[in-house]
């Protein structure tokens, strides 16, 4: 993957300037075009990020395969994957009429992903089941929730975000830097979800060539 293609996937926000100040998105567009541009760019990145996805070390193999390894495609569906399977014990319990018809219409797939226990068997702390519990009754309650997909989306996404930075982290150095750039640089949502549940599903991802 070329340096102006991964540039072009990073959400604008992480750009800055030496005194921390965000760059003007439109001069970011016109930065990505050109070679000195793309330079400035990555200089404008947190340095946390130039050590192994944006410059490896000599002889590393690795240089931008992650990156190739997962498109945004891909990455954005494991995200939502994880969000599903973290809200898991949510969905299982719902039992009310139009909203189970609209979690199938919704998830498509992915709410068959929340029924397996296979995966995960939904065990979670007290404090956990209550935060998820509120978050949930909340996005019930939005109006329109039946009719903006978005809403669902923006829930679960969140949490899958939160989900795979606390996985890949540890795992996965690089993946993590690379979905966190794809995504503003707001905070996290705190995890839950065992390190084999997040394996499982990321490995079916990263072994699934329909992306």
């Amino acid at each position: 993957m070329p340096l102006q293609a991964l540039l072009a996937d990073v959400h604008p926000a992480w750009y800055a300037d030496e005194a921390g100040q965000a760059l003007d998105p439109q001069l970011v567009e016109r930065a990505r075009t050109s070679a000195l541009g793309q330079r400035l760019l990555v200089r404008a990145l947190p340095p946390a990020f130039l050590d192994g996805l944006l410059a490896p070390r000599p002889g590393d193999r690795t240089h931008m395969a992650t990156p190739r390894r997962w498109p945004p495609a891909r990455l954005r569906a494991l995200v939502r994957d994880l969000g599903v399977l973290a809200y898991a014990p949510l969905i299982r319990a719902e039992v009310r009429r139009e909203p189970v018809r609209w979690l199938r219409a919704t998830l498509g797939n992915s709410y068959l992903l929340a029924l397996d226990r296979t995966v995960w068997d939904g065990r979670l702390d007290q404090a956990t089941r209550a935060r998820l519990s509120a978050e949930w009754e909340t996005l019930l309650a939005a109006p329109g929730f039946l009719t903006d997909p978005s809403l669902l989306g923006d829930l679960l996404d969140r949490q899958g975000r939160g989900e795979l930075h606390a996985w890949a982290s540890r795992r996965h150095r690089m993946l993590a830097d690379w979905a966190r750039l794809l995504h503003d640089n707001g905070p996290l949502c705190a995890a839950h979800l065992p390190e084999k549940a997040v394996l499982v599903v990321a490995s079916h991802h990263e072994n699934h060539d329909g992306d």
